[in-house]
């Protein structure tokens, strides 16, 4: 996402592109996100979590080519397109497999590690985007995916995906590779599969299985997280950092340089205290940190506009900024993920997955592609709706979001179908 922040000025000028076009390049990758989300838990249902990983990193790989080797916008819009399609199977599978391989005590930071890495290609974005051009950039960018497909080799298949299938045998190999050759997984083999099975006589998954009213409460929470996640305007920080410090006047090098050192040293600590301290309170203190930080990011804009205070708009502008992925990082960025792959009961995790992760896309589509205009109509206005929507955020959490700290799935599970 964050690769057409330090790309925009170069390829607009190198390839002639005006800001709406720029605008739906940046956003298209939204839309790839979106399509393949429609289909992502059934993919991820049929050829398994592993497989789905694969199939991801292949269209990530051939999207960077795309872009890397463009020479017109249709074909840097088709490589955009594609690293969507790659990104939205892939933000569906990882939260869905980690929390289902990863013990209950450990469960949160384990998750949370995917937000973790998340942060650091974020870093590596800003970081190597001031020194490096932008096909140059595309190129650097495929090595991850690459180095994945080959991974992907050594790791287990979830033990929940072989109990759908009854591959008894499979799974008991799994969850051996997944606790340790010595470690007794006969009772939490058991209960995965007795959990499957009790799923499979309720119902098949299916759209009208997901909207049943013992699942409203889920629902709710999965599509409410995510749309409040991305009109909190997150997704506009990542995509557009470097125009948003060259409107404050602001040098984009050392602002996106001062974003990329701290992302990583917040994401580590959530990921160590989130099994302490909890999904609840971190979302809370996320929320709270991104309302104040917003309205200040949107006050320096405002004076700055008024020809007031300039030095101090600059330092505004930055520590609100600072500010503002520091609290997003340590709750809103990665836990609405965490939650939405623990909510969700097996008999309608692959169609809740699915409606949940394009909602998100498609959220984010409208952010990412109305956020130059909005910035270019006002941009203190933009920072001072962004505050609003965070504060709507912690009455949301505070009102719905339950606490799924150290409780199993199915704890978890059942307890939201009785306030449902």
């Amino acid at each position: 996402m964050s690769y057409s922040s330090p790309a925009q000025s170069k390829i607009m000028e190198e390839l002639g592109l005006s800001v709406a076009d720029y605008s739906f390049f940046t956003s298209v990758m939204t839309l790839g996100g979106m399509i393949t989300a429609v289909f992502s838990g059934k993919i991820s249902a049929l050829v398994g979590r592993r497989q789905t990983m694969w199939i991801s990193d292949v269209c990530c790989i051939f999207g960077w080519l795309a872009v890397a080797f463009a020479h017109d916008i249709i074909m840097l819009n088709t490589g955009r397109l594609f690293l969507g399609f790659g990104v939205g199977l892939i933000s569906y599978v990882v939260p869905v497999y980690i929390a289902e391989i990863t013990p209950k005590t450990f469960r949160g930071g384990f998750s949370y590690s995917n937000q973790l890495l998340q942060c650091l290609g974020i870093s590596l974005m800003f970081f190597t985007g001031n020194f490096f051009h932008w096909r140059t950039l595309a190129l650097l960018s495929a090595i991850p995916s690459a180095f994945q497909v080959i991974c992907l080799f050594f790791i287990p298949e979830s033990p929940r995906w072989l109990a759908m299938y009854g591959q008894d045998q499979e799974l008991e190999v799994s969850l051996k590779k997944l606790r340790g050759e010595n470690s007794d997984i006969l009772k939490e083999a058991a209960e995965i599969r007795e959990t499957v099975e009790i799923s499979r006589k309720e119902s098949q998954s299916g759209i009208r299985d997901l909207f049943h009213i013992g699942n409203a409460h889920s629902l709710i929470i999965g599509l409410g997280l995510m749309l409040l996640q991305q009109f909190c305007g997150s997704a506009a920080i990542s995509a557009y950092a470097a125009r948003i410090f060259d409107k404050a006047g602001f040098p984009s090098d050392i602002g996106t340089t001062i974003l990329a050192v701290i992302l990583i040293p917040q994401s580590i600590v959530v990921m160590l205290t989130v099994d302490r301290w909890g999904r609840r309170p971190l979302l809370m203190i996320s929320s709270i940190g991104m309302c104040i930080c917003s309205f200040f990011i949107g006050l320096s804009y405002y004076l700055q506009k008024n020809g007031e205070f300039q030095k101090l708009c600059s330092v505004m502008l930055i520590v609100g900024l600072v500010g503002y992925v520091s609290s997003f990082g340590i709750g809103l960025g990665g836990l609405p993920w965490v939650i939405m792959s623990e909510i969700f009961p097996v008999n309608v995790k692959i169609t809740a997955g699915s409606l949940v992760t394009m909602s998100n896309w498609f959220f984010n589509w409208i952010i990412i592609y109305s956020f130059n205009f909005m910035i270019q109509w006002s941009a203190s206005g933009t920072y001072f709706i962004f505050s609003g929507v965070s504060l709507v955020t912690i009455v949301f959490i505070w009102t719905l979001v339950p606490e799924t700290k150290g409780r199993t799935l199915e704890e978890i599970q059942t307890s939201l179908v009785r306030l449902s």
